[in-house]
């Protein structure tokens, strides 16, 4: 194969995963619910994106499917736009990134839901009301999405797949079960004082959630307290915490920073960060934390 050929496909596979990574933005999908979808692995995923390997045409197909799109509409290169925007409007972070957060990465569908079920509730919505919003007719936005729970599935699998994300790179940043706890509660509370309209919908409305979706995102959302009580757990083997039962103390601590999405206002008094310090303190208190 000359250089020519091979330079040329190494730039088709850059504009097809610049485009893929985009419209997974879009899309309001993570990278690695995106991998999961597809049955690989975030590192195939992620090495697809940025055109480190071929896609197969049975591949391209697959990822047309997933994100709802043509095979055509994946081969049509992006307008120019800088890596560092399309990364962000997808929603990636670097790992040591997690206290970042760029505007919310949803489609006019999608937002026009949200402001829906934030205003009126899930079940006061309708997908006309929705389609208004966005600007769209009633056939326009079937062409998007099939009904209102699927978009209330999008939401809330965002939601919880970008906490869990952003609670994977915190554990990144140490070795100490101080440390990842105290790291893990400023990581639930930056996310629901920053993404407190999604945290509000998750709050209220995972009981209008169906199967199948609802078992995932509620797995995922369960996850992410075992962590917290993982790290509970551990600190009171090393003698760190004080508290008798880690699961309860858990369980309050993440309703603690949860519930800071029903009265968080970033025009009161302290910023998102002074008050994700203050809870890190209370939930040190709250598991009683042996200071030296």
């Amino acid at each position: 194969m000359s250089s020519s050929v091979r330079g040329a496909e190494d730039s088709l596979a850059v504009a097809v995963g610049a485009r893929i990574r985009h419209t997974r933005g879009v899309r309001g999908i993570t990278l690695r619910e995106m991998a999961l979808r597809l049955g690989v692995s975030p590192a195939t995923m992620s090495a697809v994106e940025n055109g480190r390997t071929g896609i197969s045409t049975q591949r391209l197909m697959e990822l047309a499917c997933v994100l709802d799109v043509s095979t055509d509409d994946l081969l049509t290169p992006l307008p120019q736009a800088s890596s560092e925007e399309d990364h962000r409007a997808a929603g990636d972070t670097a790992p040591d990134d997690w206290r970042r957060y760029d505007r919310l990465a949803f489609d006019a569908p999608l937002m026009a839901a949200l402001e829906a079920f934030l205003e009126v509730g899930y079940h006061g919505s309708t997908m006309r009301d929705i389609a208004r919003r966005a600007g769209l007719s009633v056939p326009g936005i079937y062409h998007h999405y099939a009904s209102k729970q699927e978009m209330l599935v999008r939401i809330l699998d965002a939601t919880v797949s970008d906490l869990a994300r952003r609670c994977e790179c915190v554990l990144a940043e140490s070795d100490s079960a101080l440390g990842r706890f105290s790291l893990l509660v400023e990581n639930l509370a930056l996310f629901h004082t920053h993404r407190r309209e999604l945290g509000f919908v998750g709050a209220t409305e995972m009981r209008s959630l169906e199967e199948p979706g609802r078992a995932r995102i509620i797995a995922t959302r369960n996850g992410i307290q075992g962590i917290v009580a993982t790290e509970i757990e551990r600190g009171h083997r090393e003698g760190v915490f004080a508290v008798d039962e880690p699961g309860e103390a858990a369980r309050a601590v993440v309703t603690m920073c949860t519930g800071l999405a029903q009265w968080f206002s970033p025009d009161g008094p302290a910023s998102a960060e002074q008050v994700a310090r203050r809870y890190v303190g209370y939930a040190l208190d709250l598991v009683r934390w042996r200071r030296a």
